[in-house]
């Protein structure tokens, strides 16, 4: 508990609270001035929370910081049957709970700064779902949510930004070096301008280079063009090469358009597809990590493209041309540039397509069903729920599948029997008409069909009746053997209503007495505990100073130890045991320093004397330097004049050959 104090201690008396406690100071702080503290820390970490407690009311106080402890997630000590007393602590200011929380908080501030701000915008409004009913208030909702979840994709990417990118000093010597290299640059080209001037046709040399460095810059961008023609036209051949085998595909399925020929590719490609999901599925599920290994994969091959690249380039271009290295690398750093924002642009566009195609969606779902795209886990859920009622849907398509079947097998014969039937029926039908009976057997069948069913009417109403007398009886007897069983129960029952009437009466007296009994003794409770508590903190005081006091006693009797000591070595007839004296080893240390200043002294007055003539030896050796400086460049301006007139004699020689 005491490194716990001092930590919290050293903290309060840096940048930006600046309090001057100690251990003392600091243990014999009121309640509510600590509770002030408590929140000049929040208000650090929160600067909603700057206000002064004593203007607001004490559970406005305590909602305010539960809910700021609630959003940076700390966790009490102890367990959770104590936040009845942790809050009551919090509410009164004790140090056991207050304490804790300041260690807590100053040991992690900036973390708790980031989480307070991401607070403001990540915690949702709770909204009733009655009111969630409206259609406004549902899509007001909705992108509220869609504003949260941009605000955590955009606050990640700083973050990556932050972590990833170039800090300001890098880029700045970064521009330092590239301004020396200009300078550099300049500073030559100027040179070679000078050596130039001397030469007799130097513009036009100057026109001639010009032109073939502009004639490189055309055959390395005709070869640009040429790279990118070749790479449209593979494009192109491997779009046809697919349209060509879908045009395949698609003739021999209307080929073999017959079932008994379609039906069992379908069924081996459904076949494979089901193996391939079934690999896919026993891999292990890929995670950020596996991810990343694969991007700085890529990354790395592509590293290495672009130096193999850069290497053949090197080996086929002429290398006499000193600025082609940096026209390279400027020509592959704006491939690369193209190349990026064209695939930005596509990305930027699909995105956009994508996001109308999820809005459509989006606006379809809630049209068909009222509800919201489900996300996250729900959406796991209703895929999970969804395929085990697949499951259950192919089963019952199965079945229904044999059904119909089955109901088909049944109709065909059905419309057998019909035709037999009617067969049947016309031969006797013509036997009637030979014999001159005609309508005998349909007559004969209405007369059977007629008495059977009036007997069996009969029956059936023969049988109502018997069952309604039996009932009637049956219900009779059992109301009979009701009344004389429960007769004697009633009478017992009278006076127990009675009886139990009194007793709930007597029960109500009782628990009112019991309540306001036990009401007095909690608050009698209470104030116990409270005076308890005061005792102790008075107790723990009490203590404190205790031992305050010892230590100062200690350090007292230390220094009238160490002055009784020293008395008695100065007083002491022994030298060395005078030497050992801290007046004696003063009044050494007095001497040396001042036979060091002596010296110094004496050192910086031979420093003054000597600073004139050594001043002028240094001019004059400067002097010197210049002086052979001029003579080296007379000396390299009269060499490049003999160079040049070598030249030209060189050249007039070679015109009077020709």
């Amino acid at each position: 508990m005491s490194e716990q104090i001092k930590f919290i201690v050293e903290q309060l008396n840096k940048e930006p609270f600046k309090k001057t406690f100690n251990l003392i100071t600091f243990d014999s702080v009121e309640p509510l001035q600590l509770l002030q503290v408590l929140n000049e820390v929040l208000a650090e970490i929160d600067p909603k929370h700057n206000i002064d407690i004593r203007e607001e009311a004490p559970d406005q106080t305590a909602k305010r910081m539960f809910s700021l402890l609630g959003i940076l997630k700390y966790k009490p000590p102890g367990c959770a049957s104590d936040m009845s007393a942790f809050r009551q602590g919090l509410v009164t200011g004790s140090k056991p709970i207050i304490h804790p929380i300041l260690h807590w908080l100053l040991q992690r501030t900036n973390e708790l700064k980031k989480r307070a701000y991401l607070a403001r915008f990540l915690v949702k409004v709770e909204i009733p779902a009655d009111f969630l009913q409206d259609d406004v208030v549902a899509d007001t909702y909705h992108q509220y949510e869609e504003l949260v979840e941009g605000f955590k994709t955009l606050h990640r990417e700083c973050e990556q930004l932050k972590n990833c990118g170039f800090s300001t000093a890098e880029i700045r010597r970064d521009i330092n070096a590239m301004e020396e290299e200009k300078d550099q640059l300049i500073k030559r080209v100027e040179r070679l301008k000078k050596r130039v001037d001397t030469v007799s046709n130097h513009q036009r040399m100057l026109e001639m280079a010009r032109q073939l460095r502009v004639e490189k810059e055309r055959e390395e961008s005709l070869m640009q063009q040429k790279q990118e023609q070749k790479n449209q036209l593979f494009h192109a051949e491997q779009r046809l090469q697919r349209a060509q085998q879908q045009l395949k595909d698609l003739r021999q399925a209307s080929a073999d358009a017959k079932p008994e020929n379609k039906l069992p590719k379908e069924l081996e490609s459904k076949k494979k597809t089901v193996h391939y999901l079934q690999k896919v599925v026993a891999e292990p599920a890929m995670g950020h990590s596996d991810l990343n290994e694969l991007e700085a994969k890529i990354q790395e091959v592509n590293t290495q493209i672009n130096q193999l690249i850069e290497k053949r380039m090197m080996r086929n271009d002429p290398t006499d041309d000193k600025l082609f290295l940096f026209r390279q690398q400027a020509s592959i750093i704006s491939r690369k540039k193209e190349a990026k924002a064209e695939e930005l642009q596509e990305g930027k566009e699909e995105l956009l397509i994508m996001e109308k195609e999820l809005a459509q969606k989006t606006n379809q779902a809630r049209d068909f069903d009222g509800t919201e795209v489900l996300k996250g886990d729900e959406f796991k859920r209703y895929v999970s729920k969804l395929r085990s009622k697949s499951t259950v849907y192919k089963k019952k398509r199965q079945e229904l599948a044999e059904l119909r079947t089955e109901y088909g097998v049944l109709q065909r014969t059905e419309e057998i029997l019909k035709q037999r039937h009617e067969a049947i029926q016309q031969q006797l039908q013509a036997v009637e008409a030979k014999h001159g009976i005609t309508g005998f057997s349909d007559t004969q069948e209405e007369l059977e069909r007629v008495s059977a069913l009036k007997s069996e009417l009969d029956e059936v109403k023969g049988r109502t009746l018997d069952e309604m007398s039996e009932m009637v009886k049956k219900l009779n007897a059992l109301i009979a053997e009701k009344k004389t069983a429960l007769a004697p129960v009633i009478k017992e029952l009278r006076p127990l209503r009675q009886k139990c009437q009194e007793l709930t009466q007597e029960y109500e007296e009782k628990k009112s007495l019991y309540d306001s009994c036990a009401a007095g003794l909690e608050s009698n409770r209470s104030k116990l505990e409270q005076e308890v508590q005061g005792l102790r903190e008075e107790c723990g005081q009490e203590e404190t100073r205790y031992h305050y006091i010892n230590c100062l006693k200690k350090i007292t009797e230390r220094q009238i130890q160490r002055a009784a000591d020293e008395m008695k070595l100065y007083v002491s007839a022994d030298p060395q045991e005078r030497r050992k004296a801290l007046r004696e080893q003063y009044n050494r240390n007095i001497l040396e320093q001042e036979n060091m200043g002596k010296k110094l002294r004496e050192k910086q007055k031979a420093v003054r004397e000597s600073h004139g003539p050594n001043m002028k030896q240094v001019k004059m050796w400067r002097d010197f330097e210049q002086l052979m400086e001029c003579k080296k460049l007379c000396f390299q301006k009269q060499q490049n004049q003999n160079s040049i007139g070598q030249v030209i004699q060189e050249g007039g020689e070679d015109r009077l050959i020709l």
